[in-house]
């Protein structure tokens, strides 16, 4: 139990509030009483981060380590910057390493290890066109073996990035129908096969701009669609990825109910490393940008809490809205907003104080406060 300057609830901010905590869960936010002897917290206290696509961070890739000790490196190196949960992403690689990714979602579901929501597969069923620094060689067509590898009930929740003039609408439907999270990206799909997507189930688009058909007046492409219809869509606000103006109209567009930040982040989020292998080339760091050798962006070195700042501080977005994109939002669409998302009674109490600067002054896990630095 303790008393907060300001708490953001799914009522906005609320003033000089007491937080109650019960078996790692809120039980009630009231105002605080005029006398107390509680523990006081100066700053703001905002819900725990879900990134819904992360590739690697603290020096880890998970194509490259494909172990529930490494998706437990990767969630513990983006822990530090206020992600309490995560979609552990596999970009476009072999069957074995599909195979090799779901199995140790599932080992790490099984040993309990916190913060592992599900896995995101982004590709292998992309556009070669629009296919990023996705490896050409296995960019492929669905296969049974790979349908049924996706729609495993023990992978719990499970996203797929694909394109939809590679997976058919029937592909779309089946895997929508079993509950995955059908997302279109890397594709250089017109406006007629991103709408047919769209109503054989997919539910979003993967980082709206990027590797995608572009917005035209007389072709909308996949960016048009995605602005015009109703459906979650991911965003880098990493300043170089996306133009701020870019993401002030999509902001615009879609609101905070359906724009989710994600980072992307490769092995390089949340280390201060410079350099390292990707596949059979490399990936590079300058500042705060990476690329391969040829210039091509290769993910980000983001974090949600940098994501967060950006939004705020590049694009002019109020935190609370920038907060609800980079929680509430990704929590409703993976269906888990009555556990995690927001601070309200009844929901996982795993938030953070941040103080002036947005930074993290503590973090608070199932209820217990655990230091960081970040």
């Amino acid at each position: 139990m303790f008393v907060c300057d300001y708490v953001l609830t799914p009522q906005g901010w609320l003033h000089n509030q007491q937080v109650i905590l019960e078996h790692g869960r809120v039980k009630a936010i009231h105002d605080a009483p005029a006398q107390h002897d509680l523990p006081v917290y100066h700053g703001r206290l905002v819900p725990g981060f879900i990134d819904v696509q992360v590739n690697g961070g603290g020096g880890v890739l998970f194509n490259q380590e494909r172990t529930p000790k490494a998706l437990q490196q990767i969630m513990a190196a983006h822990l530090k910057y206020g992600t309490i949960g995560m979609m552990p992403t596999l970009i476009t690689d072999s069957v074995e390493a599909m195979l090799d990714a779901a199995q140790a979602v599932k080992d790490a579901k099984q040993q309990g290890i916190p913060g592992i929501l599900g896995v995101h597969f982004e590709g292998p069923w992309l556009s070669v066109k629009r296919k990023g620094v996705h490896s050409e060689k296995y960019i492929r067509e669905p296969s049974d073996a790979e349908l049924a590898l996706l729609t495993d009930p023990e992978l719990g929740l499970v996203m797929v990035t694909l394109a939809p003039e590679t997976a058919s609408t029937q592909v779309i439907k089946k895997l929508s129908d079993a509950g995955i999270k059908v997302f279109l990206g890397h594709s250089d799909a017109n406006a007629e096969q991103v709408n047919e997507a769209l109503d054989a189930g997919a539910i979003g688009f993967t980082h709206l701009f990027n590797a995608m058909s572009q917005l035209h007046s007389r072709a909308p492409g996949m960016v048009g669609v995605c602005l015009a219809r109703d459906a979650y869509a991911g965003l880098i606000v990493d300043g170089y990825h996306v133009d701020p103006q870019a993401c002030q109209i999509a902001f615009r567009a879609k609101g905070k109910q359906q724009m989710m930040l994600v980072t992307d982040a490769m092995a390089l989020a949340a280390t201060e490393a410079t350099e390292v292998p990707f596949f059979d080339t490399k990936i590079l760091r300058d500042g705060d940008k990476l690329t391969t050798p040829d210039g091509t962006l290769a993910g980000s070195c983001l974090t949600m809490l940098d994501a967060v700042k950006n939004t705020v501080n590049m694009c002019g977005v109020p935190l609370a809205d920038a907060v609800e994109m980079a929680a509430t939002t990704p929590a409703k669409m993976l269906g888990l907003e009555h556990e995690f998302g927001c601070i309200a009674a009844g929901h996982v109490a795993n938030f953070m104080l941040l103080d002036e600067h947005l930074n993290i002054a503590q973090l608070w896990l199932h209820g217990e406060p655990t230091q960081q630095e970040g």
